[in-house]
């Protein structure tokens, strides 16, 4: 084979790959679309490109003010789209929420399970009460809806689950011991309910994404020296060598759900992250542990403290810090406190 015909070959399959990704969006055309955690951070820019490729939504979130302000951007492009308040964490009120829906649209295609909070500091100090706190919102608040939306799925023979997991359910991450704890359940029930749904007819989607400049770090929830750990996090989000576009993300995740893809991960590394810790536990490990040296070390909020969101204790920048402003893109800032 010539260097030419090779070449020829290369830019053909380029073609075809990219084709292939283009028209798989078109799958979302007229598709009802639910999205837990709709109304902010990567939830709205799921909506967002969803709608773009001419999706109906339903979005819910527990900040009332924001479902509002998130549907009112999507209305105002012509999306039909149904907004409520909904801790997903309640079984009956995301049972609720997933019955609305049906009342609305008749229907759901595909449910996201976007919704998630993620509390930041060294292990001593957290309590059992974050680690019941994040088990409730991570990984029961995607049990609840699943289970929700399971039988309509099954009668229909049709549907799709998307479930936005985390590296941090691969691999452990230090100072966010009960984020990767819930994450681990979270990523174990997706790939579980993938094999056992598959009969159904219905493609399970789990999604293992690192740090994303979605501008939810401002929203993160930190104990510990609340400053300083505030201060690492916000700036892990903010630079493109340790986080990834959220809008590619978006995409990304969305092709996958169209293409029935298991598993995706998201941003710098991750893949190879998740590959070295099945190949090499122990040397990731204590990778990991040299790393946590770096991070602040113990003090100021303790078990017993409630944890409080990064907005609290830093300056927001208007200009120049990406993270910052993706917050403001993304409804992420809290105005209305």
């Amino acid at each position: 084979m010539t260097r030419r015909t090779r070449l020829l070959l290369a830019g053909a399959a380029g073609v075809a790959l990219g084709l292939r990704r283009a028209l798989s969006m078109s799958f979302f055309q007229n598709k009802v679309v639910v999205i837990t955690g709709g109304s902010r951070g990567l939830g709205l820019l799921l909506a967002r490109e969803a709608a773009r490729h001419g999706a109906r939504l339903a979005i819910c979130a527990r900040d009332s003010a924001e479902v509002e302000r998130a549907v009112a951007e999507l209305s105002a492009k012509n999306v039909q789209v149904l907004g409520a308040e909904c801790d997903v964490s309640d079984d009956a009120q995301a049972r609720a929420f997933i019955h609305a829906t049906l009342a609305r649209f008749g229907r759901i295609d595909v449910l996201i399970n976007a919704a998630g909070i993620i509390q930041i500091g060294p292990l001593d100090s957290m309590g059992v009460a974050d680690f019941r706190e994040a088990m409730e919102t991570n990984f029961f608040g995607l049990l609840q809806t699943s289970l929700a939306v399971l039988p309509h799925m099954r009668a229909r023979h049709a549907g799709r689950i998307v479930n936005i997991c985390s590296i941090g359910g691969a691999l452990a991450v230090p100072h966010l011991a009960p984020h990767s704890a819930s994450k681990f359940a979270a990523v174990g029930f997706s790939q579980g309910l993938a094999s056992e749904s598959a009969r159904h007819g219905i493609a399970v989607t789990t999604v293992l994404p690192g740090v994303m400049r979605t501008g939810s770090h401002v929203n993160a929830l930190v104990k510990g020296q609340r400053e300083k750990e505030g201060a690492w996090f916000s700036l892990a989000a903010s630079l493109p060598g340790t986080s990834s576009s959220a809008a590619r993300a978006a995409r990304k995740i969305l092709r996958a759900c169209a293409l029935k893809t298991r598993v995706v991960y998201v941003g710098p590394g991750m893949k190879l992250a998740h590959v070295a810790q099945t190949v090499a536990p122990g040397a990731v490990s204590r990778l990991i542990g040299l790393a946590s040296r770096l991070l602040p070390e113990s003090g100021g909020a303790g078990p017993e403290d409630a944890a409080e969101p990064v907005w609290q204790h830093r300056a927001l920048h208007s200009h120049g810090v990406l993270g910052d402003r993706a917050a403001r893109l993304n409804n992420e800032i809290p105005w209305a406190r």
